[in-house]
């Protein structure tokens, strides 16, 4: 799906020329309309169990990240669950801030994790930059949930969410299961994995770009609405949660370029 098609999809520039009808003809559109949603909903749940058949590799590498608990291996990042949810989020060494999509993701884990914990599954952030750098944002941004640092380690190159040294000096990158030419940040993601009894490790699955948008829970409610997302680009109107008054008319998206794409 290319940029425009994306923001053709979720833009409605004047809903008050909407088609006005009887409560009649309301209720057959909405009949018709309601014979999507369960077909839409069913397919969902058979792409869901398709998700869960998908084989699992084995995690061979030791990696280790630093944050609020010190230096943690990757099994302990599943603080006693047997199932890993991370989000790759856009904080790169250097930055005073992380990316304003990923922020706005990420305003969505707490909620679910009062849940999720008591699911046996563990959910949690992992940047590039260093602990020292990751801890301040999180502070500012009021955020409750675990938010590591890969700084140093193979993790986000292996996950594909951030340039490997290699891939800059080749000019091409892999991401989202495909290999193009630049991009030499990091990009957004989301990985999975399963530790089973003995302790081993298993990636079972990961998601790029538009794949992370089923964790955007505002996007759906917004999905309700008469003028939908009502963005002229891909998230463009998402700020950081303490940002919206002064970043009025300031409409751009540090990750749309990623999220564009299907």
């Amino acid at each position: 799906m290319t940029a425009s098609t994306h923001s053709d999809i979720h833009h409605n520039a004047d809903a008050s020329q909407h088609r006005v009808v009887s409560r009649e003809e309301w209720l057959a559109a909405r009949r018709e309309l309601l014979l999507k949603e369960k077909e839409y909903t069913r397919a969902g749940d058979r792409l869901a169990a398709e998700r869960r058949a998908l084989p699992w590799v084995k995690v061979e590498k030791n990696y280790a990240f630093d944050g609020v608990h010190g230096r943690q291996t990757l099994s302990d990042l599943f603080a006693g669950r047997s199932q890993l949810i991370v989000y790759h989020f856009m904080l790169e060494p250097g930055w005073s801030e992380g990316c304003k999509s990923c922020s706005f993701l990420a305003d969505h884990i707490d909620g679910a994790n009062l849940h999720l914990a008591h699911h046996d599954v563990t959910l949690l952030a992992v940047s590039r930059a260093p602990w020292r750098e990751i801890q301040p944002f999180k502070q500012r941004m009021g955020w409750q949930f675990d938010w590591v640092s890969s700084f140093g380690g193979d993790f986000n190159y292996d996950y594909h969410v951030s340039a490997s040294p290699a891939e800059i000096a080749a000019g091409q990158r892999d991401y989202n299961f495909t290999s193009s030419a630049g991009g030499n940040g990091d990009w957004p993601g989301i990985s999975v994995f399963y530790k089973n009894e003995r302790g081993e490790i298993f990636h079972t699955y990961s998601a790029y770009a538009r794949g992370g948008d089923s964790l955007l829970g505002t996007h759906h409610y917004l999905d309700l609405t008469p003028k939908g997302r009502n963005e002229g680009g891909t998230m463009d109107w998402v700020r950081h949660h303490d940002k919206y008054i002064a970043a009025a008319g300031n409409k751009k998206s540090c990750c749309g370029a990623a999220e564009s794409r299907d």
